[in-house]
């Protein structure tokens, strides 16, 4: 089977390219690494099932070809990041939007498998937890920039499922809660790789707001896993699905069981949304999937615990850091 992967060089995306090429499959990716990084992909290029394109999925032409050798899509490429979106509202909307309708535009044309990937962040300031696919969905006001994410995503959403109606695009919605593992970056306010490198060099661990919300963390390997069984099942079309993991964590207590896996002396800080983002910056208090619906249709299970999840960053973290001095030296 042939794989068109968008956003190919982002950190999700990558750990998907690794399972499919393990298993026989091809994967062509396309990213213009603006936020995903030519490091993620490197491994795969010696690799004759795999092909990688530096260019925007906004370059309706190429974005064609590329449909029509294919067999699935997986529409990975979006903006990411809490700062991101905080910081260029614009470049989040415009490209979520526009970049996701020009995909589902080009495989209606050709009738082509799509998983569009969303997040848990189309919740909004919903309060019923855990969060289940057909909850009602509540936002801040339009003066917050950041909900316009959420919003975004959300409309990608009803144009995904728009297509299935319509013109009966075989489109599957992922809702991806907080997806963790070796790879990603804390660059753009992910928590879990901010957390381990500032415990690395003993810098205070900042903890933006109180410290009380709370999430569950996915390990990359299952949240990957799920979005190819979705893909893999014609029942699971015109569809929405949580994908996520299980075992709710304060950002407090994460803090602290990061700071005792280094084994670090760093200072844990708190932060005020003011100051971490911008005044006015409101919060998700409680990020819980309920995952029963994408379990009953693909058998979706996730094993990695927290444990498990920080282990893995942390060893790639270490690294990481042991590289970049090297690395910095090398280039003066």
């Amino acid at each position: 089977m042939k794989w068109l992967i968008t956003g190919g060089a982002g950190f999700i995306a990558s750990h998907l390219t690794e399972l499919l090429l393990r298993d026989g499959q091809a994967v062509t990716a396309i990213d213009d690494l603006s936020t995903g990084s030519i490091e993620n992909v490197e491994r795969f290029r010696t690799n004759a099932r795999y092909r990688f394109v530096a260019d925007t999925i906004t370059n309706a032409s190429l974005l064609r070809e590329l449909v029509d050798d294919c067999d699935v899509v997986v529409h990975l490429a979006a903006a990411v990041g809490v700062r991101l979106v905080v910081e260029q509202p614009v470049h989040t909307i415009a490209t979520n939007v526009g970049g996701t309708e020009l995909v589902l535009e080009v495989a209606a044309k050709k009738q082509k498998r799509v998983f569009l990937a969303s997040t848990s962040e189309v919740y909004g300031k919903g309060t019923k937890v855990p969060f289940q696919e057909e909850d009602d969905i509540v936002y801040g006001a339009s003066t917050k920039s950041r909900w316009s994410y959420a919003a975004s995503k959300l409309v990608d959403e009803f144009l995904g499922l728009a297509y299935w109606k319509e013109r009966k695009l075989p489109v599957t919605v992922g809702r991806l809660f907080n997806t963790v593992g070796p790879r990603q970056t804390g660059r753009y306010g992910m928590v879990i790789p901010r957390f381990v490198g500032q415990a690395l060099r003993g810098e205070p661990i900042t903890v933006y707001g109180t410290g009380r919300q709370s999430r569950c963390f996915g390990h990359v390997a299952d949240v990957v896993s799920g979005i190819r069984g979705l893909c893999e099942s014609e029942k699971t079309v015109g569809q929405v699905y949580n994908i996520g993991g299980v075992g709710e964590i304060t950002v407090h207590d994460l803090a602290v069981k990061i700071r005792d896996a280094v084994g670090s002396t760093s200072e844990i800080v708190r932060v005020p949304y003011e100051q971490a983002y911008e005044t006015g910056f409101e919060d998700i208090e409680r990020r819980v999937p309920d995952i029963s619906k994408i379990c009953l249709a693909i058998g979706y299970a996730p094993v990695r615990s927290i444990d498990e999840i920080l282990r893995d960053v942390i060893d790639f973290e270490r690294g990481r850091e042991a590289v970049a001095p090297r690395s910095a030296a090398g280039a003066a």
